[in-house]
């Protein structure tokens, strides 16, 4: 079968398109029949060596995975071969930038039928993190307020979605080119972070500030005075600090997004129900995936690309 691989870490020269042995599942595992893999900025991390998560060289990237049920293997329950799955994969093990991967079955759920099934790996890990971002770190509410910042993105999009199904009031910044998606994602006031200063914009404080952007650390600091007493900071950003204000007990969280089966469950629901909208912007073939990492090691990756395994 073919896949693509990196045996060393480092630039984008490193990803080999290359032929692999079929793996075999073991216990408690499944092997996938790939339909797709979803592109996200940690499989840039991990190939360049600086995001700390260890892997086994050669290494297949590519965690957030769709595709058909191939084989099961010992004591699997719940799956059969042909079952159409999506699953976010164990990212120190090898992923779906390949024709067949293997996966533990407890990371897969029921594809989604509403979208085609290769769409369906843009889904998990950008829905858990905004999910985990808004309600498990941030602990939002009915009713309450939050602010997220770089709101035009994959996650932000699907934070907007969430936070107003559950009854939250959504001030998002974004630039004037993604506006328009922001506010059909839902938000109710948008603030052109390009041309307005957000201290100043924004009208009253929010139970939470959900930053989703690179940002300088003191502008960064400076925005939790939009905060309530009492209320949270989230962030995304891992590479720098989440600032707090310990005196008006204002706590700060960031995100690393974990598995959750039931989780991803509910959302695959709430896109077969049209609550949730699957964002795909670009697919490839699984052998351009190494040009890929190499146009978003350039910094030019928007929105959310699907590696087609055939």
């Amino acid at each position: 079968m073919k896949a693509v691989r990196f045996h060393e870490v480092g630039g984008p020269e490193v990803l080999r398109f290359e032929d692999v042995e079929q793996p075999t599942p073991g216990a408690g595992e499944v092997r996938i029949r790939v339909a797709a893999s979803a592109f996200n900025a940690a499989d840039n991390g991990m190939r360049a060596g600086f995001l700390p998560i260890p892997v086994v060289l050669p290494h297949v990237p590519g965690y957030d995975v769709s595709g058909t049920v191939d084989a099961l293997g010992e004591g699997v329950d719940g799956l059969s071969v042909g079952d159409q799955v999506v699953g976010f994969f164990p990212m120190e093990r090898d992923g779906g930038a390949a024709e067949y991967t293997i996966v533990p079955a407890d990371r897969l759920v029921t594809a989604p039928t509403s979208i085609p099934l290769a769409d369906a790996a843009g889904l998990p890990s950008v829905a858990l993190t905004a999910w985990q971002a808004l309600f498990d770190d941030g602990n939002l509410q009915a009713g309450q307020r939050v602010l997220i910042n770089g709101a035009g993105g994959v996650v932000g999009k699907y934070a907007i979605a969430l936070a107003k199904r559950a009854g939250v009031h959504v001030v998002a910044t974004a630039s004037p080119r993604s506006e328009e998606a922001v506010r059909a994602a839902g938000a109710d006031e948008i603030v052109d972070y390009t041309a307005t200063d957000l201290l100043s914009a924004v009208e009253g404080q929010v139970d939470v500030l959900l930053n989703l952007a690179p940002i300088d650390p003191e502008q960064f600091a400076a925005l939790v005075a939009l905060v309530r007493d009492g209320g949270k900071v989230v962030s995304t950003t891992a590479f720098m600090a989440t600032p707090s204000d310990e005196a008006r007990n204002v706590t700060a969280a960031t995100v690393f997004v974990l598995p959750n089966r039931e989780r991803l469950t509910e959302l695959v629901s709430l896109v077969d129900k049209g609550e949730l909208k699957v964002e795909v912007t670009r697919r490839i073939p699984l052998a351009e995936l190494p040009a890929l990492h190499a146009e978003a090691a350039a910094g030019r990756i928007p929105g959310k690309v699907i590696v087609l395994a055939s």
